[in-house]
């Protein structure tokens, strides 16, 4: 369980780009980093990027962030590693529309952090230049907590645009809720496939 201890405002805040660096340079005792992303790689408030590394990852967005870390994953995050894998992916990347962690999304600040918020976009954009192929395949997987914060509709509708400039295409895994939601990764056949979905006509009913 993860309870922030406070809104993130009063945290200090490490911009991705040093953290990226930090993460790629240093040596860790829990995870090896050829294998790892893990960004910041310490466990903190907030965290931009937990994934493996490879030459097709599959990006799976959430809402938040909870308390995986490398060779530590949660149940969520061990659906999203084994579709990736049957889906044809070498790699996963977690990737979350607010990177404050929080076990309970209703836990998240009630505002957002603009600066929390700039540099969680600097992460995306990173990860979106990862695939070798320039055709990024992003997993819309958040379900209908994206409804526990105003602000996460604007949050999207800056990955949108940043995902536009990397030819990102979407996709859901699973049954669409009856508001449009895509699913969650829990609960899903490990063989699910990925379906196209229409982020753009999604943002106009959400």
């Amino acid at each position: 369980m993860h309870i922030p201890a406070a809104e993130s405002t009063t945290l200090s805040i490490e911009p991705f780009d040093r953290a990226l660096r930090e993460a790629k340079q240093q040596t860790h005792i829990r995870y090896d980093v050829r294998d790892w992303l893990y960004v910041p790689n310490h466990y903190t408030e907030y965290r931009y990027i937990l994934g493996t590394t490879g030459k097709q990852p599959l990006i799976c967005i959430g809402i938040n962030p909870s308390t995986a870390a490398p060779n530590d994953l949660d149940p969520t995050l061990k659906s999203v590693e084994r579709i990736a894998k049957s889906n044809g992916y070498d790699s996963f990347i977690m990737f979350n529309v607010y990177a404050q962690r929080a076990t309970r999304p209703n836990d998240m600040d009630r505002t957002r952090n603009e600066t929390l918020h700039r540099e969680n976009m600097r992460a995306f954009d990173y990860i979106l230049s990862l695939c070798e192929n320039g055709q990024p395949a992003v997993w819309a997987a958040w379900g209908n907590i994206v409804e526990m914060r105003p602000y996460l509709k604007d949050c999207l509708r800056d990955m949108v645009r940043l995902g536009k400039q990397h030819g990102a295409h979407w996709y859901s895994c699973g049954a669409i809720s009856k508001k449009g939601h895509p699913h969650h990764p829990l609960y899903l056949k490990k063989d699910s496939p990925l379906d196209l979905f229409d982020m753009e006509t999604y943002l106009e009913i959400l």
